[in-house]
């Protein structure tokens, strides 16, 4: 098993996260489509970890896919750990914040912008600051 720089017991992370985060950051769920809350937000500023406040995303690579999600084009270099996820029946690519190893989302090779990528992000994975 990995081990990260931010490392705590699952009874800790039960106490620090909402239960809807728990379940999307440390068990791997998805929120509904079109329900979170950095779906259609488009302020200057960072995009964080909601688990750690490890820095992911600029505003500048946040852009509209209609796919329901938060979606980005491009994740700060090194803040982003990409696993091989095959549930589902499908293979995917997960993206896991490579401080303390919380599930963000997918990332999908149909992006818009020149990066070719689509980070399809959970809002309950992260938390924006100006």
């Amino acid at each position: 098993m990995k081990k990260y720089n931010l490392e705590k017991s699952e009874e800790d992370w039960k106490k620090e996260l909402s239960p809807e985060q728990y379940r999307i950051l440390r068990q791997k769920g998805t929120e509904a489509p079109n329900t979170g809350k950095y779906n259609l937000h488009f302020e200057d500023g960072e995009y964080q970890c909601a688990a750690c406040g490890e820095k992911l995303f600029e505003s500048n690579s946040k852009f509209e896919s209609g796919c329901g999600w938060p979606s980005f084009d491009d994740a700060i270099e090194g803040k982003v750990e990409y696993v091989q996820d095959k549930t589902f029946g499908m293979m995917r690519t997960e993206i896991l914040c490579s401080n303390c190893g919380s599930h963000l989302g997918h990332v999908f090779d149909d992006g818009p912008t020149e990066t070719g990528q689509r980070y399809c992000v959970n809002s309950a994975s992260i938390e924006f600051k100006k």
